[in-house]
């Protein structure tokens, strides 16, 4: 069904003749509106687990490099994307890799991580007035698809979107993807990934409201719904305050849960936060809910092939509550206080900090109720302002994570240290 909705919406898309806009109309060329970009990204995770668990950490150094060119004049534009990936691992390895939530080298049969990797994507693009058809390796950016670009190599998918940008303000996407890339491993089809669907769009009604619904199908897996409601008040130039409102739905399919020994089938996750931005300082209070009968709490990301995860891209959370912990199991109910500070303000352009203190309880499982969890978060961030190493960023990260016997199926305690330092360099 949801297949059918997507041909005839795609349709509908490519024959607006009359639209509000024409991005096509102000095409420069093929090669004129072309451009190269490499990012060099060194990155290390370490997590030093509690209760006995053994520590784990990955070092690497990433080169990722992506080519995007302009459209072909005329009333129909064509051009190509593309990307190539390089990872070398710094580290041993030996016993410390391994980690699902760090994956920066796929461990092979015999247990020892690649010592590097690279992989290699490419997709035609075809444009009428603002809509755009894409065929080929891609990195989507969407509620119910969202890849992975938050480790060493990002995640990538094979398959067609459709985007349309025809009415101002109002933003259309349809896909059909048919293979996922895991960010650690080589080859197109290595996340396990049969097939998914994805449907929505969002809408920006005024210049303070912005609202988000989408829809996916994972063959063999899931559906799921998101929607997402924004709204800012400004009370001057200096002060303002969010409303920002995150919602999934998601039904397993009988067939997946049979197979995976899945404890019910279905998960409703939410969060509503409120920031208030003054000056150079931000406040945040957050409260995130999930129900339902499901013991996965809200499914998403992951590899199919051994992993009982369901391949929908690992950014795939909207919710306020994500850090190292998602505070997303089964009838978990968190809330979270948070601070951020620019200090631009003071004197250092570039630099920036975000603190949180995220606790979650009610937590169910197979053996318990009522488990708790509780995160502190730390970061500091600086971007390069000018000079050779202009935007060039540092980021610090670290992450303290509780959790309590009863919720120890689910999570597990521990400390965590992230250092990214990226380097993005515009060739052309």
């Amino acid at each position: 069904m949801l297949n059918k909705r997507i041909s005839l919406i795609a349709l509908g898309m490519l024959s607006a003749t009359q639209a509000m806009a024409n991005d096509q109309a102000e095409s420069k060329g093929f090669v004129e509106d072309s451009s190269l970009k490499v990012l060099l990204r060194n990155a290390y995770i370490n997590r030093d687990y509690k209760d006995g668990n053994p520590d784990k950490a990955e070092w690497g150094q990433a080169a990722i490099g992506t080519y995007s060119s302009g459209f072909t004049q005329g009333t129909v534009g064509v051009g190509v994307d593309a990307f190539g990936l390089y990872a070398l691992r710094l580290d041993g390895g030996k016993g410390r890799t391994g980690a699902q939530g760090i994956d920066f080298f796929k461990q092979g049969a015999s247990g020892n991580a690649a010592d590097d990797l690279s992989k290699f994507g490419g997709a035609v693009k075809f444009r009428i007035s603002s809509t755009t058809l894409t065929y080929g390796d891609q990195m989507p950016e969407l509620p119910v698809l969202n890849y992975d670009n938050s480790r060493l190599l990002p995640e990538s998918y094979t398959g067609t979107l459709i985007t349309s940008k025809e009415v101002k303000g109002l933003v259309l996407n349809a896909g059909h993807f048919t293979a996922e890339s895991r960010k650690s491993a080589e080859g197109r089809d290595s996340g396990g990934l049969k097939s998914i669907n994805v449907l929505g769009g969002s809408y920006q009604f005024t210049e303070q409201f912005k609202a988000a619904v989408y829809a996916s199908d994972v063959e063999d897996v899931l559906k799921k719904q998101y929607v997402n409601a924004n709204y800012v008040l400004p009370f001057n130039k200096e002060q303002s305050l969010t409303l920002d409102f995150n919602g999934y739905r998601t039904k397993l399919d009988n067939s997946y849960v049979r197979e995976n020994g899945v404890t019910g089938d279905d998960n409703k996750i939410w969060s509503l936060a409120a920031t208030f931005a003054t000056g150079a300082h931000s406040f945040t209070l957050a409260h995130q809910r999930s129900t339902g009968d499901s013991n996965l709490g809200y499914a998403y990301g992951g590899y199919q092939r051994g992993q009982n995860r369901v391949g929908d891209g690992g950014n795939t959370i909207y919710l306020a509550n994500s850090y190292w912990s998602d505070f997303n199991a089964e009838d978990e109910r968190s809330w979270q206080l948070g601070y951020g500070l620019d200090f631009s303000t003071y004197g250092i352009p570039g630099l920036s900090y975000n603190f949180a203190y995220v606790r979650g309880d009610n937590i169910t499982t197979s053996t318990s109720e009522g488990g708790t969890e509780r995160e502190i978060f730390n970061q500091f961030k600086y971007v390069v302002q000018n000079g050779p190493a202009k935007d060039l960023s540092v980021r610090l990260r670290s992450s303290v994570l509780r959790v309590s016997q009863k919720s120890s199926e689910y999570n597990v305690s521990g400390n965590e240290l992230r250092v990214f330092v990226d380097y993005p360099i515009n060739i052309f």
